[in-house]
């Protein structure tokens, strides 16, 4: 391939190289008989983003490769970043090279953009809506597809309080109608500050933090003048705790991430909720090792992609190009391979409908099923633990 014609190159010539052979390659063989896949791709290639741009562009290499079709075409275009005319331009352009389906956009504030051009499909790898809207399909990791596995797990584990919890913010009202559709059950909903001088204040109320506290001191308190054997020994094990009493609560599932996430973890192990009788679970996480480090939880479980397989394209990407991927890139390296078994199937691809499947497929992200003009990934759970992340 290209790349492995020019890989001892710089890496900004590698991507400007490979940019106008692709192009070209584009043009070349628009005007012959033979069947070929022409797929567009919108990418932040410039400003601020475009190193995340590149990697896109990088993943459909890899996943070029892997596919080993010569009749498979990328043209990639500069979408920029929350910028309309640029990612209208890019569409129009990807169209005038006979392309009707496009890996993009990347970001959901895009969507309203892009539906449009009618005439165009869309594979993005935003997570916001699994259902298939208008001419977009979003292939992300999306919260239902989340929530669903960590409720089975939950009900496997024989928990039966949850509460759900996350953050006052823009998504509350998004996050809230979701939940309202999914319709768990025996859970409550606990929203709270972005603040963490606030925070803890608001988890202190919900693990009743207070009274827990004044139960232990009282308990203590009638055996601190005994001087018998047994209130002695009492008296040993109940300095050794923090509060007395159970949280009305038995597991529960933070729809968090990063540093907010981590300060709801510290909240909650200053409030003594302990978990070894506490399902701690979480989502959006992408094996992030720093949460072994500040993370004060001893067992998190989150529901994720397939980590043997995240890792296996991680280390395949590095060793081609000598960097790691964004994290978003290995959906977009799903997309293509979705695509290529979209077309395969149908001999061509004229709309929407022709991505729904009656069988799952099997990607780098794990196994997802498209059916009923909605996405879902059948997502593995795994646990932080020891500094490891293990399948469970």
């Amino acid at each position: 391939t290209i790349f492995r014609k020019i890989h001892f190159m710089k890496k900004k010539f590698i991507i400007f190289l490979s940019y106008i052979i692709i192009f070209f390659n584009s043009n070349l063989f628009s005007n012959e008989n033979k069947q070929i896949l022409k797929v567009g791709l919108l990418a932040p290639l410039s400003g601020e983003y475009k190193e995340l741009g590149n990697s896109l562009l990088y993943s459909l290499q890899l996943a070029l490769d892997e596919i080993d079709d010569k009749s498979v075409f990328i043209i990639p275009r500069d979408s920029g970043f929350n910028n309309k005319e640029k990612i209208e331009g890019a569409i129009k352009d990807i169209r005038s090279q006979g392309a009707n389906i496009i890996i993009g956009p990347i970001n959901y504030e895009d969507f309203k953009n892009v539906k449009k051009f009618s005439d165009i499909i869309f594979i993005s790898p935003s997570n916001i809506y699994p259902e298939f809207n208008d001419n977009i399909i979003s292939i992300g990791i999306s919260l239902e597809s989340q929530l669903l596995a960590l409720s089975k797990f939950v009900k496997k584990q024989k928990k039966t309080k949850t509460v759900i919890m996350f953050p006052k913010n823009q998504y509350s009202e998004l996050i809230e109608a979701k939940l309202k559709k999914l319709n768990l059950q025996n859970s409550k909903i606990f929203k709270y500050s972005s603040n963490p001088e606030v925070l803890t204040g608001e988890i202190e109320i919900l693990t009743n933090y207070s009274q827990r506290k004044k139960n232990l001191d009282m308990r203590k308190k009638m055996y601190e003048d005994k001087e018998d054997e047994q209130s002695i020994k009492q008296l040993e094990k109940l300095n050794q705790l923090y509060t007395l009493g159970e949280v009305n609560f038995d597991s529960v599932i933070i729809i968090d991430f990063g540093n907010s996430l981590k300060s709801v973890l510290t909240s909650l192990v200053y409030t003594d909720v302990n978990d070894s009788k506490v399902l701690f679970t979480t989502v959006n996480q992408w094996f992030d090792e720093s949460i072994f480090y500040e993370n004060t939880i001893k067992r998190l479980y989150y529901p994720s992609i397939n980590f043997r397989e995240f890792k296996k394209y991680n280390e395949n990407y590095f060793k081609k190009f000598k960097s790691y991927p964004s994290e978003i890139t290995i959906l977009t390296y799903d997309a293509l391979g979705l695509i290529y078994y979209a077309w395969k199937q149908n001999k061509n691809l004229n709309s929407i409908n022709d991505f729904s499947f009656k069988n799952k497929i099997k990607g780098k992200i794990g196994t997802f099923s498209v059916n009923e003009r909605r996405v879902v990934q059948e997502l593995e759970i795994y646990r932080v633990e020891k500094n490891k992340f293990t399948k469970f």
